[in-house]
């Protein structure tokens, strides 16, 4: 049983960085189909097409640093902390990254029509950015309450 409790650890270690990277995986390649889809159909622009689709990708290097600050021996008294935030922390980076990528997906296509509104149709995909912001905030301050073992 102790054995199994101590996996929970490890699982929490590992997930910010491996679920953010799940999460950019996707958002990135949504974001980055509708790039191609938009060069096909303007003369100009690329640039801020391929720019906009790599945009999910940060979420990843919040999961990165997250799984560096969680790295600790784990023990069974920081195992349910290193999983709970870990794995918690992860799911909202995951999620952040996908609905980012969509965001970003349907401002290349309105701006793709319509090139004038290319920075204010950006302006969801920042602010979805920046609920991955607070998760990453928030589990880096929560998780200096988990003893270092």
């Amino acid at each position: 049983m102790n054995d199994f409790l101590l996996i929970f650890g490890w699982v929490g270690l590992y997930a910010p960085m491996a679920l953010g990277a799940v999460g950019s995986i996707m958002g990135c390649a949504v974001a980055g189909q509708a790039a191609i889809g938009a060069m096909l159909d303007t003369d100009s622009g690329y640039g801020r097409y391929v720019g906009v689709s790599a945009m999910p990708s940060s979420q990843v290097i919040y999961g990165i640093v997250v799984m560096f600050t969680l790295n600790r021996p784990v023990t069974l008294e920081v195992a349910p902390g290193l999983f709970g935030i870990g794995v918690l922390s992860g799911l909202a980076l995951m999620f952040s990254a996908i609905y980012q990528g969509q965001c970003c997906a349907s401002a290349i296509q309105a701006s793709k029509a319509k090139p004038e509104i290319f920075g204010l149709s950006v302006a969801p995909a920042a602010i979805v950015e920046g609920f991955a912001v607070f998760a990453f905030i928030f589990a880096l301050v929560i998780s200096t309450n988990i003893p270092q073992g």
